[in-house]
Order: C-alpha cells, then sequence, then structure tokens
C-alpha cells in the first residue's frame, strides 16, 4: 500500500520562497529609491516647488521645455519673407550652413496645409496646444488661410517693417469667414521666437561664454539662495541686506527669467517659471518694497515674459503687483511715495529725500511697464496714474528748463535744487524717449519733454575735460560738482538712441555727446586696475574719470557702461565696442568670479581687490543680457520692434511688433490706446 503524501508542506515552502522573493523585490526597490531620493535632495528646494500645489496635474504644454523645443538651440537661418500685399505670397527659409536640411520640405519647397497640420497636431480645437511644443515653434511663424478657425495654423513669420500694424490688421482679416477675436486671442497666446534671424553679426565664441557666466551665476544661485532675494556667493547663502529685504519674493528668479528665455537655457528659465507661479505672491509681505525697483524689476520682468510667451500667468502676476502699488499713488497731487507695504497698503517716502520728497527717477519710471499693462489687461487706471505724473511735469515751472531730483507729492513743487543724471534722477529721462519709442513714436508728448530735458542739460550741465572727455556733470545750487556717476553712463546709449530715431537739428549733436560719454566711461574702466569702472569718477586738477573717495572706488557688476556699448554697436557697427565690452567680460572672470557665483568689488584700483559677497540680481537681468545681445545679431531684439525698460527688461513697440498682445474690446477689436 502506498504512503499518502500531505500537499500542506509543499504549499507552505512554495508560499516562503515567494515571500522571500517578494521581500527581495521590494529591498532592491527601497534600494533604488533610497539612492533616487539621494540625487533628488540636491535640487530639493526646486522640485518642491512643482509638486506642492494641488493643481500638479494640469498641463503647462506650452511652456514644457524638457523636450529641449526652446528656439534658441535650433539652428539659425535667415528670416522668411512675406509680401503684406498677397496673403498667400511667402517663401520658404533661405538655408544657411547651420540650417537642418531635415527641417524643409524636399527641394526647398513650401509645406502643403496638410503637413503643416500634422507637424502642428498639437493644436487643439479650443485653440490652445497639447503636451509638447511643436518643432514648428522654433521657426517663425504667421497664420495661415484657413476657412476653419480651429485649424489655423501658426508657422512663419509676417516680415515686421514700418508698416507692421497694416500687416497686423491683414492677419486679423486673413478671411471673411473667421472670426476676429479667435484670431486675435490665438496671436496673443503664442510663443515669440528669440532668435537671430540672421547669423552674419554673431560673434559665437564671445556670447558662448557669455552663456556659460550666466549658468555659473543662475546654478549657484538655484543651489544656495533659491527663492531668496540674491545669493551671497562667499558665505553661499541668500542676501537679506538686498533692498527687498528678508522676504523671500525670489528677485534673482523674475529679474533673470527673460536672460534665460533669450540665452536658450530651457531647463532654467522653465524652474523659474515653476517658481513663480507656485511661490511669487505679494499677498503676505509686510515690509517696504520700493515702487520703483519692484515695477522696474518685477513688473517689467514679468511683462516681458508675457510679451514672450503669451503666458496669462505672467500678465497676471504683473497686474496683481501692480494692484500692490497703487495706493503709493494715494496723495494730494498723485505723485507717488516710493515705499510701500504691500500688505497693509501704508506708503512714505524717505525721510532723506529733501524733507521727505518723492525721487524723480522713481516716480518717473513707471511709464513704459504701467502704459503696457493697460493696453494688455484692457484697465485703463495704470495708465492714467502715470499719465497724472506726466502732466504735473509737464506743466511745473522748471528751474532753467531742468528738473530737480525731489519734488514733494504733498504740494507738488520742487525740493532742493540737485539735478543729476546719476542717481536720483537718470531714468526718468530715459523713460521720456523710450515711452515715445514704445508708443510707436506717437507720445509726441514724451519725445519734446526729452529733447527741451537734453538741450538743457547740454547746456548747463555736459562739459569737456582739458584732455577732451565729455562727462555729465551733476548740478548742485547752480554749482557744477564736475562728478559722475557709473549710472549715467546709460546716457551714451540714450543720446545716441535719440539723435538715430529722429532726424532734426539737433541729431548731430545728440550722437556726438552719446559717443563721447560712452568713451569717456570706457576711460573710466581701463584707468582702474582691474579694468572696471568705479561707482563714481571726477574730473578736475587732482584726477580725469577717477574715483577720489574711498565710497566712489566700488563696483557691484552694474550694467551702464556696457547697455551703451550695446546700443551704439547697434547703431554704428563700429567694432571697438565689441572690443571693449569683450574686455568687461575678462575683468569679470577674473576680479568678480568666485567659485559659488560673481560678486561686486570694494575697489577697482587694487590689484587684488576685496569682494563684497553680493550677486546683484541686476547682474543676470541687465549686465549679462547686454553683453550677449552685444555679440548677437541685429536681428535678435531689434531696436525699432523692441524698447528696453530700465531693468533690460525688453518691451514690443506699438505697431511695429506683432506681439505687443493688446486686450480685446467688448467689439472684438484690438485695443489701439495709447
Amino acid at each position: 500500500m502506498c504512503m499518502k503524501i500531505s500537499k500542506t508542506p509543499v504549499f507552505l515552502i512554495g508560499s516562503i520562497c515567494f515571500v522571500i522573493v517578494l521581500v527581495a523585490l521590494c529591498g532592491i526597490t527601497l534600494i533604488n529609491n533610497i539612492n533616487l531620493s539621494n540625487i533628488i535632495r540636491l535640487n530639493e528646494k526646486v522640485a518642491s516647488d512643482s509638486v506642492m500645489s494641488g493643481n500638479d496635474n494640469q498641463v503647462h504644454a506650452e511652456y514644457d521645455y524638457v523636450n529641449h523645443h526652446h528656439p534658441k538651440n535650433i539652428n539659425r537661418f535667415e528670416q522668411s519673407t512675406f509680401n503684406t500685399n498677397d496673403s498667400k505670397n511667402f517663401k520658404t527659409p533661405t538655408t544657411t550652413s547651420r540650417l537642418l536640411t531635415s527641417s524643409l520640405s524636399p527641394a526647398g519647397e513650401t509645406r502643403n496645409a496638410a503637413q503643416i497640420r500634422h507637424e502642428m497636431s498639437s493644436l487643439n480645437s479650443d485653440g490652445s496646444y497639447g503636451d509638447t511644443v511643436s518643432n514648428n515653434w522654433q521657426t517663425d511663424k504667421f497664420l495661415a488661410n484657413d476657412r476653419n478657425v480651429n485649424t489655423l495654423l501658426v508657422h512663419e513669420v509676417i516680415a515686421v517693417n514700418s508698416s507692421s500694424s497694416q500687416s497686423l490688421n491683414k492677419m486679423l482679416n486673413v478671411t471673411n469667414n473667421v472670426d476676429r477675436r479667435n484670431n486675435v486671442s490665438i496671436i496673443a497666446s503664442q510663443c515669440y521666437p528669440i532668435i537671430d534671424k540672421t547669423i552674419s553679426m554673431i560673434d559665437y565664441t564671445r556670447r558662448d561664454r557669455i552663456v556659460k557666466m550666466m549658468e555659473h551665476a543662475w546654478h549657484n544661485y538655484k543651489l544656495y539662495a533659491w527663492g531668496k532675494n540674491e545669493l551671497r556667493p562667499l558665505t553661499q547663502r541668500g542676501h537679506i541686506g538686498s533692498i527687498f529685504g528678508a522676504s523671500d519674493l525670489g528677485a534673482t528668479i523674475i529679474d533673470g527669467l527673460d536672460t534665460l528665455y533669450i540665452m536658450g537655457l530651457e531647463t532654467e528659465y522653465k524652474e523659474g517659471r515653476d517658481w513663480i507661479e507656485r511661490k511669487f505672491t505679494l499677498d503676505n509681505v509686510s515690509a517696504e518694497l520700493s515702487v520703483f525697483e519692484t515695477n522696474i524689476r518685477f513688473i517689467g520682468g514679468l511683462l516681458t515674459m508675457y510679451a514672450f510667451t503669451g503666458d496669462a500667468m505672467y500678465k497676471e502676476k504683473a497686474q496683481q503687483v501692480a494692484d500692490k502699488l497703487l495706493p503709493a499713488f494715494q496723495t494730494p497731487t498723485g505723485i507717488p511715495h516710493s515705499l510701500i507695504n504691500p500688505k497693509t497698503g501704508m506708503s512714505k517716502n524717505y525721510g532723506w529725500a529733501s524733507g521727505s520728497s518723492s525721487i524723480l527717477s522713481e516716480f518717473g519710471t513707471l511709464h513704459l511697464e504701467f502704459s503696457y499693462l493697460s493696453d494688455i489687461t484692457g484697465n485703463p487706471l495704470y495708465r492714467e496714474r502715470v499719465q497724472t505724473i506726466r502732466q504735473i511735469l509737464k506743466e511745473i515751472e522748471k528751474p532753467k528748463g531742468l528738473y530737480p531730483n525731489f519734488l514733494n507729492p504733498k504740494t507738488g513743487k520742487w525740493g532742493q535744487l540737485h539735478m543729476s543724471l546719476g542717481a536720483l534722477g537718470d531714468s526718468f529721462y530715459e523713460y521720456l524717449l523710450k515711452a515715445w519709442l514704445q508708443s510707436g513714436q506717437a507720445d509726441e508728448e514724451a519725445r519734446q519733454m526729452f529733447d527741451d530735458a537734453m538741450l538743457a542739460i547740454i547746456s548747463h550741465m555736459v562739459r569737456t575735460s582739458r584732455n577732451g572727455l565729455t562727462y555729465v556733470s551733476d548740478l548742485k545750487f547752480e554749482r557744477l560738482e564736475h562728478k559722475m556717476d557709473h549710472l549715467a553712463c546709460f546716457a551714451g546709449g540714450i543720446f545716441a538712441l535719440a539723435a538715430n530715431t529722429r532726424q532734426s537739428e539737433n541729431t548731430e549733436k545728440f550722437m556726438e555727446i552719446g559717443k563721447g560719454i560712452t568713451n569717456t566711461c570706457h576711460e573710466s574702466y581701463i584707468r582702474s586696475s582691474t579694468r572696471l569702472g568705479p561707482e563714481a569718477f571726477r574730473f578736475g586738477e587732482a584726477a580725469e574719470a577717477r574715483a577720489l573717495k574711498s565710497s566712489e572706488k566700488y563696483y557691484i557688476l552694474r550694467p551702464e557702461t556696457v547697455e551703451s556699448y550695446f546700443v551704439l554697436w547697434r547703431l554704428t557697427h563700429d567694432q571697438k565696442y565689441r572690443d571693449w565690452g569683450w574686455d568687461v567680460v575678462l575683468a569679470l572672470e577674473k576680479h568678480c568670479r568666485t567659485t559659488h557665483g560673481y560678486s561686486g568689488i570694494k575697489n577697482v584700483y587694487q590689484e587684488v581687490p576685496q569682494k563684497d559677497d553680493v550677486q546683484q540680481s541686476f547682474f543676470l537681468a541687465e549686465t549679462l543680457k547686454y553683453l550677449y545681445l552685444l555679440f548677437s545679431d541685429d536681428s535678435l531684439l531689434p531696436l525699432d520692434e523692441w524698447v528696453f525698460n530700465t531693468e533690460a527688461h525688453p518691451l514690443p513697440i506699438k505697431g511695429a511688433n506683432v506681439y505687443y498682445r493688446p486686450a480685446l474690446s467688448v467689439s472684438g477689436d484690438a485695443t489701439n490706446a495709447s
């Protein structure tokens, strides 16, 4: 008789083996997860900003740069042409040595409608975009003629010229069967391809070096000061002594974002955009913020990104910030106070400012941002606020035609008679010229005020040194100081831009002074041991274009001199401006670069200067941007389509740039407010 064998032990053994295998697999997975978490922890602060929102499943497809589709990374080609008199007549891009031939149809033929639809398949029926950015976003674009608005295709750019407003109208009337409101809505949401349309004037070697500098500055900020306002590179922590205090407002993120975008640093750009969307707000900030600095850095930076991308988030954030500043305008004259508490709405002026006066360069440097904000939101309030300032300044009596630096917001009268094209005055004059440019040269009032002010400054403040250096002196109580601030070095570019944009009896004089001031600022650089310019420099028996006081010898990564190099290069193509700019790059790398970012220095006349341990946000927003553009082609942010705010954030020019993105009126037409 055979013995019966129980199946229980076999089942038990099998179960134990299964459990052992399962535990082993779980252990391996756990170990891998631990290793992965260690890697992730290196970017913990950045990653946390992207996962803490309750709307993580929301798709932000048009801003997804993970697939490396940023327009700056494609091979560059010459701009397509488009006949504004015939919307059906267009040409394919002209090929260059840097063009990917696979991006064109065989034999350079124009792609047909079916091919374009396939390539633009991410375009949804509601006019929004799918999960990835089509490769066609790397080229310029136009609205194809299609009877169905849901299949409008964006592919090539309309050549924007002096008649570009007519081109826009043609776009908006591309067919009688297309709804114009939907048409404009599509335009308003498009990503502007920030690329060189031609490559003839790009200096790749030098420009690539500047991109590396930007990466070094950004990555160290991200590692040691993410969400803080600025980085202290020597001590590897956030800078809480900045003008924005200890609040985590991410000033470097918002200020530097458009520079990242222009340079094609898509991963870094996406990090910054995500932080702004998840974290940036002034709602709970109970601290005194500068109205001026908040406007030029935060509102200006956000408006530029809206112009570039059409991303409504940027517009909404800009409007939220502007609304926080509005209580500062509640004064008897409408001249805003200098400081605002965003949480309480309380505002005031600096006690040291000539009897608590408002400062010319601060309340006079709001016009570009507030006017543009009115146009893209349809809310006239912002323009009304700055227009009130304009009218007061236009009508008030000006001593010798000059604007003193202080104005009492209660009485509407000037404070002490101190005039300057440097600190306390500078950007007011800049915004007069640029408001005229931004308006498509329609704001004649601004241009006339600029010309009158410059002629008065030339007469009373512009002087020539014994050795022929042109400079703009400060004027205090009718006494020239024969001192010029580094901040005033922007004036070289402004005078030249004024000469280039209007022919008049002043044209030659403005250009000569612009070149002269730029040369003087260059001299202030090369006469120092570091070949970087001091905060202020003097002219007289004891010195020429040199600082004399210890409080004037520092350099804090300022951009004004390279700004004028950039403008003069664009207008003259004189190689010396690029050479001077490259000299600044080498000096920055030698004296300001640290292991963990860039720092200002305390004395430009020392061979081995001490560093101040601050990486200013404007170093990313302005200095590196202007240097990058200096070595780019003129077609990258051309000066007849874009105007730079005083923080170097480019804003589109009305009537010359189809991506001005005006709001829609109730009737569906584009807003044409001036």
